[in-house]
């Protein structure tokens, strides 16, 4: 099985992302997954086209996008991507669109095509708090699980695809003065590779 593993840089004013730090940090061959790793930009529109560009040079058989939700108390699978972009704050390049559709020939929404209880449940198995989310935000994230199913439909492709957000690391929580929810790099890593060899089951 060949993985496209992908994780977004650092946003938001924050100096590291852990999604990012935790891909890098996986192996780049787990059992019978063969993992090419990739960095994207926290761009809208950029990422979706940093991300398909890969997968047309790569051929995968799975996509698997990891981002940042700082705030949450555990990693979750994420079940449904929107056809909306709503930023909060801009992206890496000071964009900021409004209510603004994805696709204008796109649905409503797409459905992750990963096993995502059987993801969550290997690694609260594992000791790792997991839980399934039923919304993936409206920003770059959202925008770019959308975008890659949007792609698969669109070329007729049998790639499956999903994404997994994770929580800040402790050094991140620290920082903020209202005490967030964090995760340690360790378990988070953990908690992705755990993931990752539920795809194979």
């Amino acid at each position: 099985m060949k993985l496209l593993l992908t994780g977004f840089d650092p946003f938001g004013g924050e100096t590291t992302n852990p999604a990012l730090e935790a891909v890098q940090q996986l192996p780049d061959l787990m059992g019978g997954i063969e993992i090419t790793k990739l960095v994207v930009p926290t761009v809208f529109g950029k990422s979706i086209d940093t991300v398909t560009d890969a997968m047309e040079k790569i051929g995968p058989d799975v996509v698997l996008c990891v981002g940042q939700a700082g705030g949450r108390n555990g990693i979750t699978v994420e079940r449904v991507a929107i056809n909306c972009s709503d930023a909060r704050i801009a992206d890496n390049e000071g964009k900021q669109p409004v209510d603004e559709p994805i696709f204008s020939d796109g649905p409503a929404a797409y459905f992750s095509t990963l096993p995502i209880k059987q993801m969550v449940d290997a690694m609260k198995a594992e000791g790792i708090p997991a839980a399934v989310s039923n919304s993936a935000g409206t920003f770059v994230c959202n925008q770019l699980l959308y975008g890659v199913l949007y792609t698969i439909e669109k070329s007729g492709l049998a790639t499956k695809a999903g994404f997994i957000h994770v929580p800040y690391i402790p050094s991140q929580a620290a920082e903020k003065q209202e005490m967030p929810s964090s995760m340690a790099l360790s378990d988070i890593i953990k908690g992705l590779k755990t993931a990752i060899s539920a795809l194979e089951s």
